[in-house]
């Protein structure tokens, strides 16, 4: 079986690559290395070595190149993980994002409606609900989201089910949860909140947190991930489907989780929200600047996704819980920074 992968050497996308290859599989990766790491694509595993070896550094809107890569290795199966997910980067250059989220992935469909492959597989977000009051979210929802990147991904569906409903192809689109586990990355300017706390707290240092701490997410592992979406090949037609645990944890309880098996006793720092992008100066710049319950609400949403359709349709369920999931997501991290450090000296 061929299989394509962009955005293979981020977090999800090596961890996808990483199965495919362990179970025999051709992969193909493709990373433009803008968000990517060459280090994701590198395992402890003689079987595995360095995925980097099946690295093509090109962006997914490069018409030509990939041309030729769908056309030389008859691919069966596209797994479409690239894109700019950070909704701070999306907000603050709105056209790169939608360029790479919406045109980029249509580039892909179009490739994969020439070249006949058997299913496409969009990384989604369930960010898409962040106007939702009524939980846990199911696939179908009724408020239109309002920031950048989910409306990148709400535009995406929508182009999916263009393509499905027109040309009778299979593309299935994978709302995730928030990911965590080993391979997050907790070195980029905004890292998501699992691992810039476990960053922290590793050198000792007091987290800070732009709530009062109660509000709570619903977090997947990313083997569960991994899980879906091999188990989505089987999609026919138009289908989207949340990938979640069905299970929501507040900033208080991860970090007292990450705490516990840190064996660290750091007293985090509770701040309002209008600071949350602060790093972004840009967004507070111009003639209108970022609105204060925007940010606001999205510090503080709640989110809760159903995982129902996924069961019924494509027998999947949750198997890894919040403990095991951290304590390998920390183990990993640990020792990277442990790596960075010796570097350093």
């Amino acid at each position: 079986m061929n299989i394509l992968i962009t955005g293979a050497a981020g977090f999800i996308g090596s961890q996808l690559a990483y199965k495919f290859l362990k179970e025999g599989h051709h992969i193909i990766l493709i990373d433009n290395m803008s968000y990517g790491h060459e280090d994701n694509l590198i395992f402890d595993d003689e079987e595995a070595g360095d995925l980097n070896l099946y690295l093509h550094k090109v962006d997914i809107r490069d018409r030509n190149y990939l041309s030729a890569i769908f056309e030389t290795e008859k691919i069966d199966y596209v797994y479409n993980i690239a894109g700019i997910a950070p909704l701070p980067d999306c907000q603050s250059d709105p056209c790169e994002a939608i360029d790479v989220n919406v045109n980029g992935f249509v580039n892909i469909l179009e490739l994969s409606r020439i070249y006949g492959v058997k299913c496409v597989i969009q990384a989604s977000t369930n960010a898409m609900y962040e106007n939702e009051t009524g939980f846990p979210t199911r696939e179908q929802f009724d408020n239109l989201p309002t920031l950048i990147y989910p409306n990148t991904k709400y535009c995406a569906e929508r182009f999916a089910q263009s393509y499905c409903d027109t040309y009778g192809m299979n593309v299935c689109c994978v709302r995730f949860a928030n990911v965590y586990g080993p391979h997050v990355d907790c070195l980029r300017k905004q890292p998501p909140f699992v691992g810039y706390l476990i960053r922290e707290l590793y050198y000792d240092r007091v987290p800070t947190f732009h709530s009062n701490g109660k509000q709570a997410r619903d977090y997947i592992y990313v083997d569960d991930l991994t899980d879906l979406l091999e188990k989505v090949q089987n999609c026919k037609g138009f289908d989207v489907v949340n990938c979640s645990s069905n299970k929501s944890y507040s900033v208080r309880e991860i970090y007292d989780i990450a705490q516990d098996i840190m064996h660290k006793n750091i007293q985090a720092k509770y701040v309002d929200s209008s600071n949350y992008w602060k790093k972004y100066p840009q967004l507070y710049e111009g003639a209108y600047s970022i609105k204060p319950e925007i940010l606001d609400h999205e510090v503080n949403k709640y989110s809760l996704c159903d995982n129902t359709h996924a069961l019924a349709r494509y027998n999947w369920q949750p198997k890894v819980d919040i403990g095991e999931g951290m304590s390998n997501m920390i183990k990993y991290t640990v020792k990277l920074f442990q790596k960075l450090d010796k570097g350093t000296e």
